[in-house]
């Protein structure tokens, strides 16, 4: 009696599966058969991921600063993946949206309280001293977070409240560039003169940016979550789960990130403004820019008092 496996059923899926793609089983059987095995370091690719932190300065706490905002970019990487799964999403419904949007907040919720560590985790002086070599740089010229934003929302909700009444879904994406929240951090409007700091992040981004606006101006969150079915846009756990969501990234976050700066900028060390020469309190806290990812889930009164209560 042999004691031989029966690879039959696996050997037959394989076939089934490469045959679907037009590729020869015994080629791919082959080349099992002089692979390497797998390793922890080489599928993470830890050598490569940990010389990615190149300091500017030899002061010990800029390594702190420089892994943290990497870590951020990485999670906003994740988020943007959980977003995508729900654009585009073929039958949407509210348990799966649901689910995706708690991951995401999960993440915000995880960079929320990640900010003990910037604010906390470097000393005063270092920090002035080896933020100086980062100017213009700036957190502000974070790509993948203004595509979170993108994705999020409706384009209209993302312009300075100052112009909505100006602008439409018949506005050409790039009149709606020029009015983001955002551009009021490194743009003068009564000269209409950017700062380097705008100047140097739309040379590399804005083609990219009015590409994802355009692919996302109908399949963001708010989008999809208007296509469901009356039933499911009035489940309360989804609301619960949109609200918080929202909450999470335009209060709560960026109050945690304002904090954490204000720490460091007001501490009496230094000239008290950004690297990236913005007027960091106006476009930071919420009270000012007024971003709501979902307007008509929150009421007139919770709209009125947006940011007031932090």
């Amino acid at each position: 009696m042999s004691n031989q496996q029966d690879y039959d059923t696996i050997i037959e899926a394989l076939q089934q599966k490469y045959k679907a793609i037009n590729q020869d089983t015994e080629d791919h059987l082959y080349g099992l058969l002089y692979s390497k095995p797998i390793t922890y370091w080489d599928y993470i690719q830890t050598d490569a991921l940990l010389s990615l932190q190149t300091q500017r300065t030899t002061l010990p706490d800029e390594m702190v600063f420089i892994a943290y905002h990497q870590i951020n970019e990485l999670i906003f990487k994740m988020i943007l993946w959980e977003i995508q799964q729900v654009a585009e999403k073929e039958e949407l419904d509210a348990t799966f949206f649901e689910g995706k949007i708690m991951r995401i907040s999960r993440y915000f919720d995880m960079l929320t309280t990640s900010f003990n560590i910037m604010r906390e985790g470097m000393e005063i002086e270092q920090y002035m001293k080896f933020r100086y070599t980062l100017t213009p740089a700036s957190g502000f010229q974070s790509a993948q977070y203004r595509l979170v934003e993108f994705a999020s929302t409706e384009l209209i909700n993302l312009i300075d409240y100052r112009f909505r009444a100006s602008i439409d879904r018949n506005t050409p994406y790039t009149h709606a560039f020029e009015h983001l929240y955002w551009q009021a951090a490194g743009k003068d409007y009564k000269t209409g003169k950017k700062s380097t700091l705008l100047v140097n992040f739309e040379k590399r981004y804005k083609d990219e940016f009015l590409r994802f606006m355009e692919s996302y101006n109908t399949k963001n969150l708010w989008t999809r979550f208007k296509e469901l079915p009356e039933k499911d846009q009035k489940d309360e756990d989804l609301v619960k789960a949109m609200r918080h969501y929202d909450y999470t990234v335009n209060v709560t976050w960026v109050m945690a990130h304002y904090n954490a700066a204000k720490h460091y900028i007001e501490s009496g060390t230094g000239d008290g403004e950004a690297t990236g020469g913005s007027d960091w309190k106006k476009y930071m806290h919420p009270k000012y820019q007024r971003r709501i990812f979902f307007p008509e889930l929150w009421t007139k009164e919770e709209l009125d008092n947006w940011g007031m209560d932090v």
